[in-house]
C-alpha cells in the first residue's frame, strides 16, 4: 500500500534521506524509531505529501508523488488518519463538534455525521464525554479524541507521530493498546516514536531511520517475568 523508492531529500543543505527505500503492506503495524532529529516527522510528512522527494518517488495506494496534482491532495489525505503529539483540538468546541467538523467540511449528511461521531467515540471509550470541551478532559482522554478524529473517515493508513510523547507511561501504554485494537479492524498503522520501552512491549515490525536510510531494527523484548 505504501512504498518509498530511492527517495532523497534535504533541508537547509542538510541531507535527511539518501536513496531511502521502504515498503508497507495493507493492515500492517510498523514502529518507526530513531533519534530526535533523525527525520521521523519528515518521513510522515512525505507520506501525506506535505513534503516531496528531490529524487525518487513515493507510492501511496493509487497516488504517486511524481504525478499527483494539487487538487488531488485532499482526496489522498482523506484516506489517511494522522495523530500528532499535540492533540490539536478546537478548544471552544465540544468533543462531539470537534469530530463532526471533520465530516462537515466534506459535506457529509447530518445523519451520517451523528452516526459516525457516536461510533468513533464509542470505539475510544468516550461516549460519555461528547458534550465536554477539551480543557475538561485529561491528556490521555484528549489523545483518545485525537485518535477518534483520525479514524472517523475510516482511513486505510493511520500515521501516529509521537502520539504518547506528552503522556505518562501508564497512559502511553493505554493509548498504544487502543491503536493496536484499531489495527485489528483493518487500518494499517505507522507509529513513530523514540520511546523504546513502548516498542519492547508490543510485537510488530520495527524499522529505524539511521544514516539517512530506513533499516530493519531489532529491539530486545522484555521478558514477561521482568518487572
Amino acid at each position: 500500500m505504501l512504498s518509498f523508492n530511492n527517495v532523497s531529500f534535504s533541508y537547509g543543505g542538510h541531507i535527511i534521506f539518501q536513496d531511502l527505500n521502504f515498503k508497507m503492506e495493507n493492515g500492517e503495524f510498523v514502529f518507526l524509531i530513531g533519534k530526535s532529529g533523525s527525520g521521523k516527522s519528515t518521513f510522515l510528512q512525505m507520506i501525506y505529501m506535505n513534503q516531496f522527494p528531490e529524487s525518487g518517488y513515493i507510492q501511496l495506494l493509487d497516488y504517486d508523488s511524481n504525478s499527483i496534482k494539487k487538487n488531488q491532495l485532499p482526496e489522498l489525505r482523506k484516506k489517511l488518519g494522522i495523530i500528532f503529539q499535540e492533540f490539536r483540538l478546537i478548544q471552544d468546541r465540544s468533543i462531539y463538534d470537534n469530530l463532526a467538523f471533520i465530516l462537515e467540511v466534506t459535506n457529509t449528511p447530518s445523519r451520517e455525521i451523528k452516526k459516525r461521531v457516536n461510533a468513533v467515540l464509542n470505539d475510544v471509550g468516550l461516549s460519555h464525554k461528547k458534550k465536554c470541551i477539551p480543557s475538561e478532559l485529561s491528556g490521555g482522554e484528549q489523545q483518545r479524541v485525537a485518535i477518534a478524529r483520525a479514524i472517523i473517515n475510516e482511513p486505510s493508513l493511520i500515521l501516529a507521530d509521537e502520539p504518547t510523547g506528552n503522556l505518562d507511561p501508564e497512559t502511553s501504554f493505554e493509548i498504544l493498546e487502543l491503536i493496536k485494537k484499531i489495527n485489528t479492524k483493518g487500518a494499517a498503522i505507522l507509529f513513530a516514536t523514540h520511546n523504546y520501552e513502548i516498542v519492547k512491549k508490543f510485537d510488530a515490525r520495527i524499522v529505524k531511520i539511521e544514516n539517512n536510510k530506513v533499516l530493519n531494527a531489532v529491539i530486545k523484548k522484555k521478558n514477561s517475568n521482568e518487572p
